[in-house]
């Protein structure tokens, strides 16, 4: 067999395979569109909780965007919280400076694209645990410069969106907006996902998460596929910076650049499946639905909880919820 085939390329997956992964694309897809229609019916059911909702969809989306690099590429990121006040601190600073809205988002888009590619870049050599250190060291610093930039970033006392204009006729501090556009981030987020999970890119980056060298030998180049992976999650955390800057209305550097805020991401990941397309997605609803149930303790000692669920979660459902849903759905098939 050829290192590489240029038919096919590295690492060729097998026509039976190929087929395999189309009906599953189909099947996710299917599921993707009646979850989005469910889901667009919350603020007419539960028009008193759309504060909730609105956080639940925005981290679910976020979670999704995460396990884009840390589930199907197997690159721990902790830093990841540097993506949301990027995309915070970006959109505000210029929508402030009464640069139009669009322009924007995709200014704050374009900024964590760029630090992905030179994050990744310089870190993707790194493995293990040296890598997770790494992007915790990248959020602590931009957490530094906005605190200590004052002139731009407003420094520790931080910044406030409280003057937007209507787009299209939408007022973007009115919940009901915020949600769709949240639930718009969740279904992009899902779908690429969906795509990358059921695409030959997917087929690599599960091959270098495996095993690295052994993708290296069969042609894979796993700094520009997991280069890839965290320029695509970047842009979509970004996103959900912006809009999570119009949902807090008012943050500040140690709130969007926490390590607490990356550990939830990874939590969420991890307790509903990591490198599948509705995991996250369910570990968001869980643990966001568990801190509102038990909001006093987590107020007091988050990270000790996240510790205990994660620890929990490790011993008796290593593939996540997910991964137990589908076992469950296999016995009652059979």
């Amino acid at each position: 067999m050829s290192r590489v085939d240029r038919a096919t390329g590295p690492l060729a997956e097998p026509p039976a395979a190929a087929a395999s992964r189309l009906g599953q694309r189909r099947r996710a897809a299917a599921g993707i569109a009646a979850l989005v229609a469910l889901l667009a019916i919350y603020p007419f059911a539960f028009a008193g909780a759309l504060n909730f909702g609105v956080g639940v969809v925005l981290f679910a989306a976020l979670a999704t965007s995460w396990d884009l690099i840390g589930g199907w590429a197997g690159q721990l990121s902790l830093g990841h919280a540097a993506f949301i006040g990027l995309g915070a601190y970006t959109f505000t600073i210029l929508t402030r400076a009464q640069v139009h809205i669009g322009l924007a988002v995709l200014a704050a888009a374009a900024a964590g694209v760029l630090l992905a590619a030179a994050w990744g870049f310089i870190t993707f050599r790194l493995r293990g645990a040296y890598f997770a250190l790494a992007s915790i060291a990248v959020a602590e610093v931009l957490r530094i410069v906005a605190n200590n930039w004052t002139s731009l970033t407003g420094g520790p006392e931080g910044l406030s969106l409280q003057d937007l204009p209507r787009v299209l006729g939408l007022d973007l501090y009115d919940r009901r907006v915020e949600y769709y556009l949240a639930l718009a981030l969740l279904a992009a987020a899902l779908a690429t996902s969906l795509f990358i999970g059921t695409s030959r890119a997917g087929y690599y980056l599960e091959a270098i998460r495996e095993d690295q060298d052994s993708s290296m030998a069969l042609g894979v180049d796993p700094l520009r596929m997991k280069l890839f992976a965290f320029c695509t999650s970047a842009a979509l955390t970004v996103l959900g910076g912006c809009l999570y800057a119009v949902y807090l209305a008012f943050f500040e550097p140690h709130g969007v650049f926490s390590l607490d805020l990356s550990v939830q991401l990874v939590l969420m990941s991890i307790v509903g499946g990591m490198g599948t397309v509705f995991g996250p997605m369910l570990g968001a609803v869980v643990l966001l639905s568990f801190q509102e149930a038990f909001r006093n303790a987590f107020q007091q000692s988050s990270l000790l909880i996240y510790g205990i669920l994660i620890v929990i979660m490790v011993r008796y459902a290593p593939d996540g919820l997910s991964g137990r849903v589908q076992l469950l759905y296999r016995r009652l098939a059979r």
